[in-house]
């Protein structure tokens, strides 16, 4: 098994403004042989959470949730919802918006601690894109007027728009251990 890991931290506005620390979140990624081991780590805030039974959940980018986007050097590329209440979704897209696959299953587990929530995602290798990757990661939460958006890099314009891959950064995934 690998030691290596990755760490994405969510720490801006979705247009670059930083954001307070009880407001960051950041994602762990680990290989392991089987899958992708994603780590989440974020303040909980309280928002209602769906009214669904926790597992594949269509529209959860609508609550509190984290998020990790995975692109291949094409227009290839993942979206994984991750929720406090161990709600989740994730989606193979190829070209912006333009879904392949929709509610994969993912094993993943999340708990509450008070003012703060884990997570763990075990993902599949072959829901990745090919390589080289480039990442974003954001984080949402709060109702209405309050809504906020924060991402690791911003992706600046007009209103948030996760789907910008122009914005994704480059990054080495651990590789899989053979």
């Amino acid at each position: 098994m690998s030691e290596s890991s990755t760490t994405l931290t969510i720490d801006r506005t979705w247009d670059g403004e930083a954001v307070p620390d009880t407001e960051h979140a950041t994602l762990t990624l680990r290989a392991t042989v089987d899958h992708l081991e994603i780590s989440v780590s974020s303040p909980y805030f309280g928002d209602p959470q769906p009214d669904r039974p926790a597992g594949a959940t269509w529209s959860l980018w609508e609550y509190e949730v984290v998020e990790l986007f995975i692109a291949g050097p094409q227009d290839d590329y993942l979206e994984i919802e991750l929720g406090p209440h161990r709600h989740h979704l994730v989606l193979q897209l190829s070209g912006v918006r333009n879904i392949v696959e929709r509610g994969l299953r993912l094993d993943y587990t999340a708990r509450v601690t008070g003012s703060h929530w884990r997570g763990l995602a075990l993902l599949p290798w072959s829901y990745l894109p090919d390589g080289p990757y480039r990442l974003n990661a954001f984080a949402m939460h709060g109702e209405g007027d309050e809504r906020r958006y924060l991402a690791m890099t911003p992706v600046p314009g007009d209103k948030p728009d996760f789907h910008r891959l122009g914005c994704f950064e480059e990054f080495e995934i651990p590789p899989r251990p053979s």
